[in-house]
């Protein structure tokens, strides 16, 4: 039976959907009436104001289904005029490219609209405590590998055998799909020894830790055949998949499995991504640990908003599912290259549930380059493509119709790369072939169009202030768009062709250079400085007041491009990257015991390769007199006081009066030592979370531009002038 944060969570989603349903109509209606400029404007800065305040409330139901319903309002408002009083056929050329604007519009308001529907509510789920240890359902752990290295995997391995759970319930499986029988066959000679090699590897590894190996006879069906595979010959009541860079923290079971207890239809319970080093944009603009990173938008606020619908889906990794689910669609679908997100859509339209918990309870690795970066997200575009295209979820019987919004947005969310480029080159139909792309006079405009972007980056603001930079998306969009829109292209053309290509991970960089993607980049901004010009000579040379001032918008529109382009410039400038096991803060207390000599101290940042250590009371000549010492972590909550051995490398001067900050690498002696290790970097899910809080409170918009556009002209100056030299 369902407990009552279930039961209570449904019937409000409930309620809020046809809140939302009659809002929407109201609205849609509301937003047909033309009114007289005079009052058009009254009405308009006095909702803009009533926005404004509404987001500045404490956040409750009342204040932001006020909030969403004058945002949909505002959005419908514009869109109604847009399609009714711009759109003037002149010739045949502007028209085309003035439907092609419209489209790039259409899709923007769709984004719009279905994001103000997911986040209409922010549910935030509570865990459920473990039952009684007799009741515990039996856990099998897979963690899928086709590339990784054993140092990475073995990381990951311990990290997983550190969580917290009766070992007599738990199996642990590493799915190798790098070192199969079809590999280690392979007419290549130097290919077939490096799959043998590789299994001979981990399975020794496997056998060290106590875990199982399996690897299988075909490469099939990519990564859902891999765990399919390994599925098939398990028997754990709940299975759980960490991708192999994905380290869990030691309560990770503890607050996710007791879910399970509380609701028989739930298959799922997805938890965030935490990635633990930048992402190239992060590297690249050194804003990593400033700027809230990438993927918290997701994590965050959105994932929370499906899990109020009932549609939070499965990520690929860090989930719990329930076997005797999966047993119903016969394991993990593999119909598209996003088997994650297909596997969720099937099993929400066979009547069955999932849930999210925003703790971050593991750790990953991000892209390390904008070229790796990019095959990442090519590949989850194309699946989203084929799940549009192959699942449509409006058409898929068994889903709520707020599911169906909610798969529907997830797709579509993909069809940016058009969107972004139209707007990107929209300004060059104008300014250099003197189109008519938008009909719209001055106060029309300013009354419709500037208000829209206004409630737009107000929405923004309200919705991703803590978790997202307002126009840090532009940015990643940008950087994506070039290259996804013909894998998405492609995907239209032929749904069945995408083939699945991992990630790499756990790059290192030895030295700065501009990415091999640049070069579209640089035509763009040569577009949008020649478009500036054009905009300068026509203002210079009209005698008309009523065409400088669809010239003068247009202008700003390119320097707004230019700017964004200048930023995708600096985040291009890829930056050097020697240490391949990235450090996160901490604030452990500590001792430096070197020989018989004990300094307290506390550990200030910590990896899998090595900490920093903050001593008091000592110079550096002591310190760097030997190079061999110890570290002892004091006992902390449910941790016991454990000492690892490590190599001094630096010793340079505190921020503190009197104080000294120590490198040190780990030096391992024992295989227990390597697992202390892992469960200190590995950090808590308490840490986790401390860390995104670091920039609670929000930036606002202007804030968030000049500092970006700060940020991409510093960055860019280093571009050009690596370029240059």
């Amino acid at each position: 039976m369902k407990n009552e944060q279930t039961n209570s969570r449904e019937g409000g989603s409930s309620l809020g959907f046809l809140l939302w349903l009659i809002l929407a109509t109201a609205v849609s209606y509301l937003a047909t009436a033309r009114l007289d400029h005079y009052l058009n404007l009254y009405i308009t800065g006095g909702l803009l104001l009533v926005m404004f305040l509404t987001s500045k409330s404490p956040d409750s139901r009342i204040m932001r289904v006020t909030f969403i319903t004058l945002s949909t309002f505002m959005v419908l408002r514009y869109f109604t005029w847009r399609t009714l009083y711009t759109l003037a056929f002149t010739d045949w050329p502007s028209f085309i490219f003035a439907l092609t604007l419209y489209a790039a519009e259409v899709y923007a308001v769709s984004i719009c609209l279905l994001g103000n529907f997911v986040n209409l509510s922010n549910y935030e789920r509570k865990p459920v405590p473990l039952p009684a240890e007799k009741n515990l359902p039996t856990v099998d752990i897979l963690v899928p590998s086709y590339n990784e290295s054993p140092e990475l995997l073995e990381a990951t391995l311990m990290g997983v055998l550190e969580m917290r759970y009766p070992a007599q319930k738990l199996r642990v499986y590493l799915c190798d799909d790098g070192g199969t029988d079809q590999k280690c066959e392979s007419d290549n000679e130097e290919s077939a020894n490096a799959a043998k090699e590789r299994r001979l590897t981990l399975q020794k590894l496997c056998q060290d830790l106590g875990i199982t190996y399996m690897t299988r006879a075909r490469n099939e069906g990519a990564k859902a055949g891999n765990l399919n595979s390994a599925f098939h010959q398990s028997e754990g009541e709940l299975v759980v998949i960490f991708d192999a860079d994905h380290v869990p923290t030691n309560d990770f079971l503890e607050k996710t499995v007791g879910l399970f207890n509380q609701d028989p239809k739930l298959f799922l319970v997805q938890t965030p991504h935490f990635m633990i080093n930048p992402d190239p944009v992060e590297r690249n603009l050194d804003t990593f640990g400033r700027m809230p990173s990438e993927g918290e938008m997701f994590y965050r606020v959105i994932q929370k908003g499906l899990d109020f619908w009932g549609s939070a889906y499965f990520c690929g990794s860090g989930a719990v599912m329930r076997r005797s689910c999966l047993e119903v669609t016969g394991g993990l679908a593999g119909e598209t290259i996003t088997e994650d997100a297909e596997t969720a859509l099937t099993l929400h339209s066979k009547g069955f549930h999932s849930a999210y918990i925003s703790t971050p309870m593991l750790s990953g690795l991000s892209p390390e380059t904008v070229g790796t970066f990019v095959v990442q997200r090519s590949r989850w575009a194309q699946g989203m493509m084929q799940i549009l295209l192959l699942k449509n979820p409006l058409l898929l019987r068994g889903l709520s119709l707020p599911q169906r919004l909610c798969y529907l947005n997830s797709c579509i969310f993909w069809f940016f790369p058009f969107a972004r480029l139209v707007y990107m080159l929209a300004p060059v139909a104008f300014l250099v072939f003197g189109l008519k792309i938008y009909n719209a006079n001055g106060p029309d405009f300013l009354l419709y169009g500037v208000s829209y972007l206004i409630a737009v980056l107000t929405t923004a603001n309200y919705l991703y202030g803590r978790v997202r930079w307002s126009f840090v998306s532009e940015l990643y969009e940008l950087l994506q768009s070039v290259y996804i829109l013909p894998a998405v292209v492609s995907v239209w053309l032929k749904p069945r062709a995408p083939t699945f290509k991992v990630t790499p991970k756990g790059e290192t960089l030895d030295k700065d250079f501009i990415s091999p993607l640049v070069l579209p980049f640089y035509i763009l901004t040569v577009i949008n400085v020649f478009c500036i010009g054009a905009g300068v000579y026509k203002l210079w040379h009209s005698d008309l007041s009523s065409d400088r001032y669809p010239v003068g918008i247009t202008m700003f529109w390119s320097v707004f491009n230019l700017l964004i382009l200048l930023c995708a410039l600096g985040a291009l400038m890829e930056r050097k990257q020697r240490r391949a096991t990235p450090r996160m803060p901490a604030q452990i207390p500590a001792e430096l015991v070197i020989g018989d000599v004990v300094y307290p101290c506390r550990c200030v940042d910590i990896s899998m390769g090595g900490c920093a250590l903050v001593v008091r009371g000592v110079d550096q000549s002591e310190i760097l007199r030997t190079d061999r010492a110890q570290v002892r972590f004091k006992a902390i909550k449910n941790q016991p006081e454990v000492t690892l051995n490590i190599l001094l490398r630096s010793a340079t001067t505190g921020e503190g009066h009197g104080e000294l900050q120590v490198g040190a690498e780990f030096s391992h002696k024992t295989s227990e030592e390597r697992r202390i290790k892992v469960r200190m970097a590995g950090g808590s899910s308490v840490r986790w979370a401390s860390f995104q809080d670091r920039g609670g409170s929000k930036m606002g918009v202007l804030g968030s531009f000049t500092n970006l556009v700060g940020l991409g002209l510093k960055n860019t100056a280093a571009h050009i002038s690596h370029m240059f030299r």
